[in-house]
Order: structure tokens, then C-alpha cells, then sequence
């Protein structure tokens, strides 16, 4: 969260981006946390918390959409790294859930492989549509970062880590127009 303040304050320091670092972390990595984020070009992870080579495991999926491939994917720095973090991050006006709305709302299914990322978001759109509001996209998001990191503390491969707090798994929110990120649940105590 310090290298998010930094890239809010247009201050970042771009940390360990250099060739020594790519030495260093040539022969193994150790990253502190894992990312879950959405492959919108916008939200870079590694940028928006101003960090840099070997920091950060990072997955992207549309609208942070999670099955197996992605779960394990996830598993895989907390399982075989030991790595303490994992923040699923969805960011504001996000392309994939308000295509996923728009095709649930007018019952439409999309071309190709989109209708299995529309099938992913499907429970995010529920939850949304039961509540109503006046920004039902900008609540699709948060809903759908929400039940990602549920399922993620539910999975019965992290949940023990979670419990004997070795893991937090942490939801957030990154502003567009402001650069910070917001935590929704899960911060460490």
C-alpha cells in the first residue's frame, strides 16, 4: 500500500527494475504476495503498487473471473513459495463485468470463450440485480472481488493457512481516476 501512495502522488520509485535485480532473482523468486487482478491494460499491478521484478505473482483474468486453471495459479505462491498475500483486485469501470451485465441483462450470449467469462461473473450479476442501486456496474465489481476472495479463503487448499494466519487474502478496489487502492476485506490484522 506504501507503492500505491507513491503512485497516487505521481512519486513512484520503480523499484527493483533494473538489471541487478533481474540477477538477482534470475535463479528463484520469492514474491511477497500474489496478485488475482483483471487484464484490463490499465491496472498493472506491478505499476499501480510501485513494485517490480520477483515482487509480485500476478494473474489476470477478465473481471477477475476464477476456475481451476486460475485457482491454481493462485494456490501456486502461497502452496509452493509460502508467499503471506493475496489481493483480488477489481477496479473501477471494468470493461468485462459491464460486458457481462449487459449480455445478462439482455440474455444475450456472447461470441466464442466470452460466454464462459460471462458464466464466471454470472453470481456477481445475481447478487447485483437482487440488490438494485443506482451504479449497478461499479456494485458488479465489488461484488464480484468480494465473492473471488471468499471463494479463495474457502478453497480447501489455503483456508488452513488462512486460519493459522500464515495467509490473508485481501479484496480491493482500484480507482481509475484517483490511482489508489481501496481495501474492501480481509486486511491483516
Amino acid at each position: 500500500m506504501e507503492g500505491n501512495q507513491r503512485w497516487v502522488q505521481g512519486k513512484p520509485q520503480a523499484p527493483h527494475r533494473d538489471p541487478a535485480r533481474r540477477q538477482a532473482v534470475a535463479q528463484e523468486q520469492k514474491p511477497f504476495a500474489a496478485v488475482l487482478s483483471c487484464i484490463d491494460s490499465r491496472v498493472p499491478p506491478e505499476l499501480i503498487f510501485d513494485v517490480g521484478l520477483g515482487d509480485l505473482f500476478v494473474t489476470r483474468t477478465g473481471g477477475e473471473a476464477v476456475g481451476p486453471v486460475v485457482t491454481g495459479s493462485v494456490e501456486y505462491g502461497p502452496l509452493a513459495n509460502g508467499t503471506p498475500l493475496i489481493v483480488v483486485l477489481g477496479h473501477q469501470r471494468c470493461g468485462a463485468i459491464k460486458a457481462a451485465y449487459a449480455s445478462l441483462s439482455d440474455g444475450e450470449t456472447p461470441p466464442g470463450n466470452l460466454a464462459e467469462i460471462v458464466a464466471a461473473l454470472q453470481p456477481a450479476y445475481e447478487q447485483v440485480a437482487e440488490a438494485g442501486g443506482d451504479d449497478p456496474i461499479d456494485a458488479m465489481v465489488r461484488a464480484q472481488i468480494e465473492l473471488a476472495a471468499n471463494e479463495l479463503r474457502s478453497n480447501p487448499e489455503l483456508a488452513p493457512l488462512v486460519t493459522k494466519q500464515d495467509l490473508a487474502i485481501v479484496g480491493a478496489y482500484y480507482s481509475l481516476d484517483t490511482g489508489a487502492v481501496e481495501v474492501l476485506s480481509g486486511a491483516p490484522s
